[in-house]
């Protein structure tokens, strides 16, 4: 690491500074103080006020007499504020002015009648104030897909008029897409751009340091929406930690960036942000510092582990190299025959192989020629200490080279960290691999990759710090191109592939077909209306597809779930001809007839004439929604995709009433 950058804008905003300030005058006065919530999202800045004896309260409830209640940052609902006012009339309000401005936005500009879009989180605080203030229906949405989501579950939302604003801190990238997005469905929108102009500007420079430097260090609360926004914006461009102290850097090793960027969120004090940057300097100062100690080391091998002197030793000696040809496997050892030597030689299973997943009673038999290294000799038993698992090791750092562009197998032997990468034992060499450089999909664990055996290139070595780097995404984007190119060389329309659902949208699912992907439109993953492609399909799904169309200037691909036969049109026409008898269940209601359900995607009308033989003036007088009714199938247009039935045809014709007899009629007039 050669340059430390630090953003300009790091530390606390307005806001927090005028929140924090205020409470610090008030604990001063020795005030019985009491913050409603978290006054900011910073642990340390809550542990300081902590110890000076401020409490934090859930609710105006918990206030006890004669404590001054401090409303936090982010604000709280209007009817909490109504009950602070009552309880504590000295209250402080520290509510951020971004977020008054918002409640006042919000409060003057919607109704009963029309709809608040919020752009947020909608378990933060502050939007959870935000909508309190609203005076009708309001929605949040955190992405664009939660906003198509509403869009589409909602198509009466902009009826009778809509508004949108944001959570201060809301992404700015995010909000501009999504606004684009609310112009074209939402002429009727009024916009208000409610981002704080602070969290704009960070966020902006946050991501023209991560441009310019190898790595990004973040420093701030884990729970603040701020400083994960910072993170988010930085990690498309290059690896980014987050951290909440300087402790924490002892678990990242920045060594291997050459500049690194550093920004911090609107809730972080100056003073561990200093911390920070000092401890960072310190590790330069130590690193660059190490060239000159190791000569130092070399010369004072006590302080060393017996495996360091052994490889060592190793290095420079050809003559603790042996052949051995397997004599017999026990469980604990393989016994060998030292060519060349009188010493009985023995191997100890965990000196066999470097990998895990190793069974030497499996894979060792009698007469095997092994390569070995001594360890250790006994002349007074006969015996030698050998070691497969070493030589292993010594000749893959001899072959190793990060010019070779080779690609090469390993077995993954472990998570590091909190999935910062995986482990992987390449003949005897533990080799490094960032989560970044790891995955071939997004969408794969690291979890899962453990004890596979992957393919990888060598990025990096350092053969003096025993370090190396290796890249699996390397292999995969190699794989993915060769297998691409030959997917485009034959690819036509109709031809038939399984692929893996990778990933959905709320307009469709995108389908690894080997090498490329191709999108299933919402419309084609079912002959029934579905509100999401998850109705249907999920990730990790295998399904089989075709080609439907091929863009092949933009490298883009339609396919086809749905299949003819499952076209419930052609099942009526084979299954349900004219004439057909068959159950129905009634779906709606109009004053003209019901329309009923014979198969899943078709409903036929009954025409008010065709319900029953007697006169009705409503459908409503006989059928309701839900009722399941015999119908006869009068006729099919499947141009127009309409069917006719007919209640009144399976019912029987009522009994006309007899006419008295001539005879009676006869003598009635006589009389």
């Amino acid at each position: 690491m050669q340059r430390i950058t630090l953003a300009k804008s790091a530390g606390f905003c307005f806001g927090v500074n005028r929140a924090v300030n205020l409470l610090e005058e008030l604990v001063k006065k020795n005030r019985n103080v009491c913050t409603l919530g978290p006054i900011i999202h910073n642990p340390q800045v809550i542990k300081h006020f902590e110890d000076k004896g401020v409490r934090i309260i859930n609710g105006p409830d918990e206030c006890k007499d004669g404590d001054l209640i401090v409303v936090r940052t982010h604000g709280i609902p209007k009817d909490m504020m109504e009950d602070v006012k009552s309880i504590s009339p000295n209250y402080c309000n520290a509510t951020c002015p971004f977020v008054t401005k918002i409640h006042k936005i919000v409060s003057e500009n919607s109704t009963s009648e029309n709809v608040t879009l919020i752009a947020g989180d909608k378990s933060h605080p502050e939007v959870i104030g935000i909508r309190s203030y609203c005076n009708g229906k309001s929605f949040v949405f955190n992405s664009e897909k939660e906003l198509d989501e509403i869009i589409e579950n909602q198509p009466d939302l902009s009826k009778n008029g809509l508004i949108l604003v944001s959570q201060t801190t809301f992404s700015t990238k995010i909000f501009e897409k999504c606004v684009k997005k609310i112009k074209m469905v939402y002429t009727n929108a009024v916009i208000f751009d409610t981002i704080c102009c602070a969290t704009e500007e960070r966020q902006k420079e946050a991501a023209a340091l991560s441009l310019t430097n190898d790595a990004m260090v973040i420093i701030g609360g884990r729970q603040s929406s701020n400083t994960a926004k910072l993170k988010s914006v930085c990690e498309a461009n290059c690896p980014t930690f987050l951290i909440e102290t300087a402790a924490e850097l002892q678990d990242i090793d920045l060594s291997r960036f050459h500049s690194v960027g550093v920004t911090a969120g609107a809730s972080t004090p100056d003073s561990i942000i200093k911390e920070v940057l000092k401890t960072m300097s310190e590790n330069e100062e130590i690193k660059n510092a190490s060239t000159s100690v190791e000569k130092e080391e070399q010369e004072k091998p006590s302080g060393e582990s017996f495996a360091d002197l052994v490889d060592e030793y190793i290095d420079s000696s050809s003559d603790q190299k042996v052949v051995g040809y397997v004599v017999g496997v026990t469980p604990t050892e393989i016994q060998v025959e030292i060519a060349g030597r009188k010493h009985a030689g023995y191997i100890p299973l965990d000196e066999y192989s470097a990998d895990p997943n190793a069974d030497p009673q499996k894979e060792v038999k009698v007469g095997d020629k092994l390569d070995l290294i001594i360890m250790k000799t006994n002349d007074q038993e006969g015996t030698m200490m050998l070691s497969k698992k070493r030589y292993d090791a010594a000749k893959a750092w001899d072959e190793l080279s990060e010019e070779s562009d080779q690609v090469v197998e390993g077995t993954v032997t472990g998570v590091v960290g909190d999935g910062k990468g995986l482990f992987v034992q390449y003949g005897g060499i533990r080799v490094f691999i960032p989560a970044s450089l790891a995955k071939a999909n997004r969408s794969d664990s690291l979890e899962d990759m453990v004890k596979t055996t992957v393919k990888f290139k060598i990025i990096e070595v350092d053969k003096k710090r025993k370090r190396v780097v290796g890249s699996i995404r390397a292999v995969a984007k190699e794989e993915r191109k060769a297998a691409e190119e030959k997917f485009w060389a034959q690819a036509e329309e109709g031809q038939v592939y399984h692929g893996v659902v990778r990933s959905l949208t709320s307009y469709g699912a995108f389908v690894d077909l080997g090498g490329v992907d191709g999108m299933i439109h919402i419309s084609e993953l079912s002959w029934t209306r579905i509100k999401h492609p998850s109705d249907v399909v999920k990730v990790g799904d295998t399904v089989e597809v075709y080609i439907k169309a091929l863009d092949r200037e933009n490298k883009k691909i339609s396919l086809g779930y749905k299949k003819v036969e499952d076209n419930p049109w052609e099942i009526l026409k084979r299954d349900y001809p004219v004439g057909t008898e068959c159950e129905a269940k009634i779906v709606g209601l109009t004053s003209f007839g019901a329309f009923a359900n014979i198969l899943p995607g078709i409903d036929g009308l009954i025409h008010i004439s065709e319900i029953a033989h007697e006169h009705i003036a409503n459908p409503a007088e006989v059928l309701k929604v839900g009722d399941t009714v015999k119908a006869k199938i009068l006729d099919i247009d499947f141009d127009k995709k309409r069917v006719s039935l007919s209640r009144k045809a399976l019912l029987d014709a009522p009994v006309a009433e007899e006419a008295p007899a001539e005879e009676e009629k006869t003598e009635t007039v006589e009389e």
